[in-house]
């Protein structure tokens, strides 16, 4: 069984978590755990593309898949294992009508008898380990005694991960934009869980905007995954490996990223990639710099022409006032 900590990691994040972002994440932090966006089974099973492939310096990986067949979970996690991904974990969270339309996401809460069922299936087929992803409710079944047997039924299947969303689920009446946003947090509930079932792994999301709070929360629970907070302001995490691992490593400047993504841009573009695919996800690295506004600005403008290579994510930090980078 692959060995890495979870005190951190990176939610997955549809059409956000990506290969690429994934690549540009860990070039700030070597031991945050990384996620990709949910895969759906019949994706994997059924579709003409490689929904698998990933860049092996992404290690530690986890794949996200959403299904609620146990054969399909079982098959879908053999392939995860050939691949060499870290862990695989079953989305139970997702609120969005597409995704309860095909049986699985937080609806899934509804069913701990099947939740635990697709672990055990899974973990019968593979040796990586099996999480959960979950909320801490769904609709009016929200109280606590409903997320606690969620736990025990899951985890006496065999889970031994969960990742707990600090918010219930509407699972109508709300957008998956509201569904992060408006029901409130309750961090409490989740330390609760950790109390309860002090044996398993308990990790917490939903609403983190520092590592300052990450280590807060680590004071109670055993994981912090944070989501969009990192995606919009990526230069937080160059002080994870430091302060949340407690690793004796220089912080990278932004000048030495712009210089690695560089170097990816270039290969990736000679296989027939697009320079925007990459840099979309880089447009909150120079927040905070005086030039930040023009730098964005720049790579939404010229990253997605013709023939544009890495030149363009230099002259766009160029417009920051740091010339480090700069050839």
């Amino acid at each position: 069984m692959n060995q890495f900590s979870d005190k951190l990691s990176i939610a997955p994040m549809l059409d956000w978590t990506d290969r690429h972002c994934r690549y540009f994440l860990r070039l700030l932090s070597t031991h945050t755990v990384m996620y990709t966006e949910m895969v759906t089974t019949g994706a994997i099973l059924f579709g003409k593309g490689d929904y698998l492939s990933y860049n092996q310096e992404e290690h530690p990986i986890v794949l996200q898949l959403g299904g609620s067949d146990p054969k399909a979970l079982a098959e879908c996690a053999r392939k995860a294992e050939q691949y060499g991904y870290d862990a695989i974990n079953i989305n139970v969270g997702c609120p969005s009508d597409r995704v309860q339309n095909g049986r699985f996401g937080a609806c899934l809460m509804a069913e701990p008898e099947l939740v635990a069922e697709c672990v055990q299936s899974m973990q019968n087929a593979v040796s990586v380990p099996i999480t959960v992803k979950s909320r801490i409710g769904i609709d009016d079944l929200d109280s606590y005694e409903f997320l606690h047997n969620f736990v025990d039924v899951v985890g006496q299947g065999g889970c031994q991960h969960f990742i707990v969303h600090a918010r219930k689920a509407w699972l109508s009446g709300l957008s998956p934009k509201q569904n992060r946003e408006i029901p409130p947090l309750d961090y409490s509930r989740v330390y609760q869980i950790k109390q309860d079932f002090h044996h398993l792994d308990i990790s917490i999301n939903g609403g983190i905007k520092t590592l300052a709070q990450s280590i807060e929360h680590l004071q109670h629970i055993d994981g912090v995954m944070i989501g969009r907070e990192v995606y919009q302001n990526p230069y937080m995490l160059s002080l994870a490996d430091q302060q949340v691992f407690g690793v004796d490593k220089a912080q990278l400047t932004r000048a030495e990223i712009i210089d690695a993504m560089c170097e990816y841009i270039d290969k990736c573009v000679a296989d027939g990639g697009r320079v925007w695919h990459i840099v979309r996800h880089m447009l909150g690295l120079c927040n905070g710099l005086p030039g930040a506004r023009r730098y964005r600005r720049y790579l939404s403008e010229n990253a997605g022409r013709e023939g544009a290579d890495s030149s363009v994510l230099r002259q766009a930090f160029a417009l920051t006032g740091t010339t480090a980078a700069i050839d």
